[in-house]
């Protein structure tokens, strides 16, 4: 019979996911009886003491493992673990008529407190993240405070934290569409928890250090490395990260969401065409750790950011920004100390400059027609061999750095017209510029920045292989400084 599945809700899920990595399972529906034996057995044994009783108050504030009222009465937190991790047995009652919100099963007949105030079978804030707490009616119809709730639910709920990771004093609890990703990040995130716990108790610590990248860069490097390991299994997915807070002063939600089309683009990017290129850009996205930290040892050392991750977050809304930023090199206006993107360059890292990686990103991510990107780079190209073979710095400079759209095709108008006095065709057809600029003859796209973006990360390749860019270093201007993304 099965004992476990998934349910929808992303919280439940991570701790029903926990469980089974800390069985050694597969799939929840290979959760044996036994395996929730044990892994209450841990929590009895770890929870009442440090460090994951600090820990714990993230989560559960006031809870029988954290309320300082239960130092003193050892049998009563034994007490409450036995209500909360054993309501899944059995043998527990069930209160006819009562659903858990969670699972759909029959809610338990017991009260989750010591001292049999609660109704039983409702579970409030000290058992669930971000609920209300006991006194807090408003929520509830007519008053009827708490929720349903079931043995499995409960048990999922208390292990929840050890299928996350904590940053920055919160949880991070991540839930996908796929439940094989689901299930990797509460694997990954439950192995070094418990590698920090039996660190922290060997070395008489009382909290588990916490990993010195902040949150975004620690979500979106996870799944990296995720989907690096499962890139011949599983399936393209969209991720939610719940980087929660259940703390009794200063309760908090923050979502951070990773599309399908992102993840199709980070798990293509494994790929052996894309990886060398993709880890490049990556290693340039790292904080510039400042000279002050330097001077120090330990994680004060490391850097605390990527840039490149952290916007790969933004995604698809800012793909223009992250599109000039990443594979064009333009530099951006400092934000923040040690902003590596402060110091991009196109003219000292166009070997950084690539249009298969860029393609990967028009395909997955932008989802442009595949007919557009083919006049961008067959443009790109013609482009390209025009400057190369006729010199014409002029037309690279206003390409480069104009930020109007007459401009840009008055300069290829003008080239196309030499090249016809020279007795050969234009660079650039009709067609094609109308294909890659414009709608109809006359109204440009909204996104002709974008457009010449695409056209000159395709000359900037092709130039520099050809040698031209290194040979004319000195006399390529940087482009417009690009607007950081508001934090």
């Amino acid at each position: 019979m099965r004992v476990l599945s998934f349910t929808g809700h992303p919280l439940v899920d991570v701790g029903i996911a926990a469980i089974t990595a800390f069985a050694g399972r597969r799939d929840p529906s290979q959760v044996a009886v036994s395996d929730l034996e044990a892994i209450a057995d841990y929590m009895v044994k770890h929870y009442p003491v440090n460090p994951l009783k600090s820990f714990l108050t993230v989560a559960f504030p006031n809870s029988g493992f954290t309320n300082p009222a239960y130092e003193r009465t050892p049998a009563k937190r034994a007490q409450y673990a036995e209500r909360v991790l054993r309501a899944f047995r059995s043998d527990t009652p069930t209160l006819p008529g009562e659903r858990c919100v969670f699972t759909g099963k029959p809610a338990v007949a017991v009260a989750l407190d010591v001292a049999d105030r609660l109704r039983p079978g409702r579970a409030f804030r000290q058992h669930v993240p971000l609920l209300t707490g006991e006194d807090v009616i408003n929520f509830h119809p007519y008053g009827d405070a708490g929720l349903p709730i079931s043995g499995i639910a409960l048990l999922a709920l208390q292990a929840l934290p050890l299928g996350c990771a904590k940053v920055q004093g919160r949880l991070l609890a991540v839930h996908a569409d796929d439940p094989d990703l689901t299930l990797r990040f509460a694997r990954r995130f439950l192995e070094q928890n418990r590698k920090l716990i039996h660190d922290a108790q060997a070395g008489g610590d009382t909290k588990i250090p916490e990993p010195a990248h902040r949150v975004g860069t620690l979500l979106v490097g996870t799944l990296l490395d995720i989907e690096r390991k499962r890139l011949e299994a599983g399936r393209p997915s969209s991720i939610t990260a719940y980087h929660l807070s259940n703390s009794g002063q200063s309760p908090d939600l923050k979502i951070y969401h990773v599309p399908m089309e992102i993840g199709d683009f980070l798990r293509s990017l494994q790929m052996a065409q894309y990886r060398f290129a993709w880890d490049d850009l990556c290693q340039r996205g790292w904080e510039i750790t400042p000279a002050r930290r330097r001077k120090t040892t330990g994680d004060a050392t490391l850097p605390r950011y990527n840039t490149l991750y952290e916007d790969l977050l933004r995604l698809p809304e800012d793909a223009a920004s992250f599109i000039r930023t990443y594979f064009l090199r333009v530099p951006r206006r400092r934000t923040r100390p040690g902003d590596p993107t402060t110091t991009y360059s196109m003219r000292s890292e166009a070997r950084l400059v690539s249009w298969n990686l860029t393609e990967l990103f028009l395909r997955t991510v932008v989802r442009m027609d595949r007919s557009r990107i083919e006049h961008i780079r067959t443009m790109g190209d013609a482009l390209a061999s025009y400057v190369q073979a006729e010199n014409d710095r002029r037309l690279f400079h206003i390409l480069l750095t104009s930020n109007r759209y007459s401009d840009v095709r008055a300069a290829l108008i003008k080239a196309g017209q030499a090249q016809i006095r020279r007795g050969k065709p234009p660079i650039v057809g009709f067609d094609q510029f109308v294909a890659v600029f414009e709608m109809g003859e006359d109204l440009p796209y909204d996104d002709w920045r974008l457009a010449r973006d695409l056209v000159l990360i395709r000359m900037i390749e092709q130039l520099y292989a050809a040698g031209w860019i290194k040979s004319h270093a000195d006399e390529i201007p940087e482009p417009q400084l690009e607007e950081a993304a508001v934090e």
